[in-house]
């Protein structure tokens, strides 16, 4: 019965390009959000930080790419996997010059220190295998 019941279910929600385009939506939005921010408020404070660790200040300007450019081609489904792959990266260059040193801690409700970082990195990672799925806004396979 439960076997029965299992084999309804998974015909009932087996749309795995569905799947991809919750995926794509959920984390490109979320990371976009960070984006919208730095337009606003400029990345000063980045090029401070990464000059600070004697880095390029101009290096900074990447997170456009990252949070404003490869989002957008993720939503839309252009490009899928590297613009999935740009977002990860992102992400780590991200954590190392803000949040690095949480790596080994725990918040006051168990969660992990890089717990949000950690779940924006894999979940970039996840799109870039996965790719966009049948839906996108370009037809051309080549192009998602």
């Amino acid at each position: 019965m439960l076997a029965k019941l299992n084999t309804c279910f998974t015909r009932i929600t087996d749309h795995p390009d569905l799947g991809k385009l919750l995926l794509r939506l959920t984390f490109g939005i979320l990371i976009l959000f960070h984006g919208v921010a730095k337009m606003e408020n400029g990345v000063g404070w980045i090029a401070k930080m990464l000059e600070g660790h004697g880095l390029p200040g101009f290096i900074a300007y990447g997170a456009y790419i990252g949070e404003v450019i490869a989002p957008v081609l993720i939503i839309l489904g252009i490009f899928t996997r590297p613009a999935a792959l740009v977002m990860s990266i992102n992400l780590v260059v991200a954590t190392l010059l803000v949040v690095g040193g949480k790596f080994f801690t725990i918040n006051e409700v168990g969660a992990w220190g890089l717990e949000g970082e950690a779940m924006y990195f894999f979940g970039g990672l996840v799109i870039m295998l996965l790719g966009s799925g049948r839906y996108s806004v370009v037809s051309n396979p080549a192009l998602r």
